[in-house]
């Protein structure tokens, strides 16, 4: 954050977060694995930082239990086991109900067809054209936008903070890497939109529990459990499946 500190030694503040950037890019990107083995120096080379900035990143991630230092073995990214998925879920189920119930208050109607729009927009491009990757990389940003989204509408840096690290977390978990596979894209997006019914219509205690459900049907994906059912399907609603130029684009 742009209101931190600087030392007068070591790396500017400019390099260390940008190093953290790529960091956190190399995690979505999935070019970082779970469990993976890195020197000081290929991580310099992964990230493209010079080395000084690599080594004042390594007590942040460390920290933030993203990285530990192994002896005789060296930096190793955090490993997946059932302690992380509990407790990386666990946190973002109570970061994410708290937030969703404040911005079902606050989001404005517009604002609100325009995130609904979009989910659809994704939907109607996978049943017409197929699931591609560009596509996928696509509704990856919608599926985690919307959560950005609500988390910053709290404008509370400390819970952005707790919840931007704790989201690098949950994609380091995904075996499946950090965006949606083909075949639980559809599925993904019926939970958002179900979600975004239960926001416009402004029926808080619906929100807050249609997205915990969807937390917990990620955290079953990656256990490898069946994902709950929920009673909303695509096809009760042709109007966003097939919108007319008078409708939706």
């Amino acid at each position: 954050m742009a209101t931190r500190t600087s030392r007068t030694n070591g790396a500017a503040p400019s390099l260390r977060m940008q190093a953290y950037e790529n960091f956190r890019q190399q995690i979505l990107q999935a070019n970082i694995r779970p469990g993976q083995f890195v020197s000081q120096r290929e991580l310099m080379q992964l990230l493209d930082m010079p080395l000084g900035a690599v080594r004042e990143l390594i007590p942040r991630l460390e920290a933030e239990g993203l990285l530990r230092t192994v002896p005789q073995r060296g930096l190793q990214i955090a490993h997946v086991d059932m302690r992380l998925i509990k407790n990386a879920f666990g946190l973002r189920r109570v970061l994410e109900r708290h937030a969703a119930e404040q911005f079902c208050a606050t989001v404005s109607d517009a604002d609100l067809e325009a995130i609904e729009e979009a989910h659809w927009a994704l939907v109607r491009r996978a049943q017409r054209d197929g699931i591609d990757e560009q596509l996928l990389t696509d509704a990856t940003t919608v599926d985690w936008g919307l959560h950005d989204l609500m988390i910053d509408a709290l404008d509370n840096e400390l819970i952005s903070d707790a919840y931007r690290i704790n989201s690098l977390r949950v994609r380091l978990i995904r075996l499946e890497g950090s965006t949606l596979a083909p075949e639980i894209l559809l599925a993904a997006l019926r939970e958002h939109l179900w979600f975004i019914q239960a926001l416009k219509a402004r029926d808080v205690q619906a929100v807050i529990e249609r997205i915990d459900l969807h937390i917990t049907s990620a955290q079953h994906r990656v256990l490898g459990l069946p994902r709950p059912d929920i009673p909303f399907r695509l096809e009760d609603h042709p109007e966003r499946l097939h919108p007319t130029e008078d409708s939706h684009p």
